[in-house]
């Protein structure tokens, strides 16, 4: 019998699943059906691969106007088994600290509204090095004017990484913008110049990962 490294807490909840699709970002709300510490199991319409990186909003809140998102992956993906006509069951596992539930909800899974989110602290001013951090940012090559709208996976204060369905090449001027006023890693405002550094190819993604590095101006 496996041991599960986090309590997990029946609760049905909306989430938000946001991916970078070939032609942009895509997003579903879908709905838990167990939380903990480490992940989340949920119910969807759109399957996902193993392996496959999502931004997650949990719980989330469709009036508001902006929330935190946070890197997961898909552990396992099934059809829903009861009920669930043309649904999958999904297992996320949480790639970077993650806004869920503290262990009140744990202990308390009678009161579910009453969780209390744990927010991440600013990853990228911890000692200059790439921390999981999700974070919208559009971004695009300095000639260019139409701006591709992607999350970053890992943050620092010199360096972004990011999934693309673009075309990239190492050594490449990129031009980045952060969309959330809050979440902004790097100083100043508006655009930001930055160089690529390194491309890497994602496993079952027509897609690839791009690292790059803020130019001092």
């Amino acid at each position: 019998m496996t041991s599960r490294q986090h309590a997990r807490v029946r609760l049905r909840l909306p989430v938000r699943l946001r991916w970078t699709a070939s032609l942009g970002q895509q997003t579903e709300i879908c709905e838990t059906r167990n939380v903990s510490r480490g992940g989340l199991l949920i119910s969807c319409k759109e399957h996902h691969d193993e392996g496959f990186p999502l931004w997650v909003t949990f719980p989330f809140n469709a009036e508001a106007p902006e929330q935190p998102e946070v890197l997961a992956r898909v552990m396992r993906s099934r059809a829903a088994p009861e009920n669930g006509a043309g649904r999958e069951e999904i297992a996320l596992h949480f790639e970077s600290v993650p806004l869920v539930p503290k262990p009140i909800v744990e202990k308390n899974a009678e009161k579910p509204r009453e969780m209390l989110i744990e927010k991440a602290l600013p990853l990228a001013q911890k000692n200059g090095l790439l921390r999981s951090a999700a974070v919208a940012i559009r971004v695009r090559p300095e000639h260019i004017p139409w701006f591709e709208e992607a999350m970053t996976t890992e943050v620092s204060a010199e360096e972004i990484r990011f999934v693309s369905h673009r075309e990239h090449a190492a050594g490449d001027r990129m031009l980045v913008t952060f969309v959330g006023k809050d979440s902004r890693p790097w100083p100043g405002n508006g655009d930001t110049p930055a160089k690529i550094v390194k491309i890497e190819n994602l496993p079952k993604m027509a897609a690839v990962m791009v690292t790059i590095r803020r130019e001092i101006v």
